[in-house]
């Protein structure tokens, strides 16, 4: 019993892929700070709005690196019960398949297994968080014009993960007793993603009846 508990403890914890860190002392620090302390109050759709005298583009880069952290981490709990085998493609649901492509290694989307696919795309997302170019670190460094289109193509695949999630290792997650924190990160995801229109609708088709269930309870 106790032997397998610290196996399961160590399993659980691992994160996926390495945490993004934002440089403490910065001021992305800092307003991810602000993101943390806001969301305590609860308040959800109030803790993603834009902070008063605030860049937008900040706003969305800390908010992005977060998310990357918390599906990563999310992600890390299940991983041993994504594999080639329980998830042959990466899927949301029967009626949802993706094909990976990211438009320069991989040009033409190919079919592969949910593991691999996630593996691209987390790969993907982090090149391009590191990247200082699209996603300055330093203070007075400019956003790139393509920001906004960057981001919103991050989004949009992090998005994926969150549906293959919910859709194809739900019970995992039951089990585990994950499913406040996958409802709670999954739900400030979807706030976030709205207030500023950064995921179009069809994309979100696969779990719309989660995103309707989970709009409703806070009005």
């Amino acid at each position: 019993e106790m032997f397998f508990s610290l196996i399961s403890g160590s399993r659980s914890s691992k994160t996926f892929k390495p945490k993004k860190n934002i440089p403490e002392g910065s001021h992305q620090y800092e307003l991810l700070k602000h993101a943390e302390a806001t969301l305590g109050s609860g308040n959800l759709r109030q803790a993603v709005m834009l902070p008063e005298g605030e860049d937008l583009n900040e706003w969305i880069a800390v908010n992005t690196v977060d998310f990357f952290n918390q599906i990563n981490m999310l992600y890390g709990t299940i991983t041993e019960f994504c594999t080639e085998l329980s998830c042959p493609v990466m899927s949301a649901g029967p009626r949802y398949e993706y094909h990976w492509a990211d438009g320069t290694n991989i040009k033409k989307p190919i079919k592969c297994s949910a593991p691999k696919y996630i593996d691209y795309l987390m790969t993907w997302v982090q090149d391009q968080l590191d990247d200082e170019t699209l996603f300055p670190s330093k203070i007075g460094v400019p956003f790139p014009k393509n920001f906004m289109s960057v981001a919103k193509t991050i989004l949009k695949r992090l998005f994926r993960v969150y549906a293959h999630i919910y859709h194809q290792h739900f019970d995992s997650v039951m089990r585990l007793q994950e499913e406040a924190h996958l409802n709670t990160s999954f739900k400030h995801f979807i706030f976030f993603v709205q207030e500023f229109n950064l995921i179009d609708r069809r994309e979100l088709a696969p779990l719309q009846e989660l995103i309707e269930k989970l709009g409703s309870k806070d009005r």
